[in-house]
């Protein structure tokens, strides 16, 4: 028996103003457990509103999201949270927390009302840090961080609220190439033990390395999802971008070239 998608999204609409176009219109999708997804799309086809809906932030004018087999609409933002974290690509932090307090934030679905955390959420943070090869930024305040150090803290407190979904926007658009290698080996673990992963790119050739699957997004809808091999294809991505776009095989992994005859 096929087990049932731990996210789905069904009929999806959704608008910015009244008198704009739909951001997402008529979007559904699914999404298995234990999986690592990309979204890929040229800017504006709606991949980071997609998030935002899934995540609660953004309420759709149609459609419906389903999480774990049940309506979003129906959990409460603190069971929300235990399901879905996100990493998005830019966050304002107005106050100047230190490295540790900023990710022991993670940990506030899994602590009550008006409680302090414990020695064992201390203890998860400093795992999450340590797994991003950041505890030696401890106690140091966020807003002086470099703009790369700040997107690896910010996965490392949605790594301490331990929810089965993470989604990430554009994950990697800071990082330098050393960092960039850490985080899609870390994406790459969470996949093996069993977490779903769900991000974001503009650019195809970050999808290959960890993406299993693939969904294609172009003006608020889905061109096309499946495995990444039949995904990463010249005639898709060509499709997707509206550019022509040659796909070649490095070593079994696809590498997107642009120019050139689809």
């Amino acid at each position: 028996m096929t087990e049932p998608p731990i996210l789905s999204v069904r009929g999806l609409h959704f608008g910015y103003g009244p008198a704009g176009p739909d951001a997402l219109s008529g979007l559904t999708l699914d999404i298995a457990a234990g999986t690592t997804t990309v979204i890929l799309g040229p800017n504006g086809a709606g991949k980071t509103t997609l998030l935002h809906v899934i995540l609660g932030l953004l309420s759709p004018s149609a459609g419906e999201v389903w999480i774990a087999g049940r309506r979003q609409a129906e959990r409460s933002r603190r069971e929300a949270s235990r399901l879905v974290a996100m990493v998005p690509q830019n966050e304002y932090i107005p106050f100047d927390f230190s490295v540790l307090e900023y990710v022991l934030m993670g940990r506030t679905p899994h602590i009550g009302t008006l409680g302090m955390p414990s020695n064992a959420d201390y203890a998860i943070a400093a795992e999450s840090l340590e797994a991003l090869g950041l505890r030696h930024l401890w106690h140091r305040p966020v807003p002086e961080l470099s703009g790369g150090e700040r997107q690896l803290v910010t996965l490392a407190r949605a790594l301490a609220q331990q929810a089965p979904i993470l989604l990430l926007d554009e994950p990697a658009a800071h990082l330098d190439l050393a960092n960039r290698m850490r985080l899609l080996g870390l994406i790459d673990g969470l996949a093996r033990r069993g977490s779903t992963v769900v991000f974001t790119s503009h650019d195809p050739g970050a999808a290959a390395p960890v993406a299993r699957q693939v969904v294609l997004m172009r003006e608020g809808r889905v061109l096309a999802a499946g495995p990444m091999r039949d995904m990463l294809t010249s005639e898709h991505l060509s499709a997707t971008y509206g550019v022509p776009v040659r796909v070649a095989l490095v070593e079994g992994l696809p590498v997107v070239v642009p120019g050139g005859a689809p």
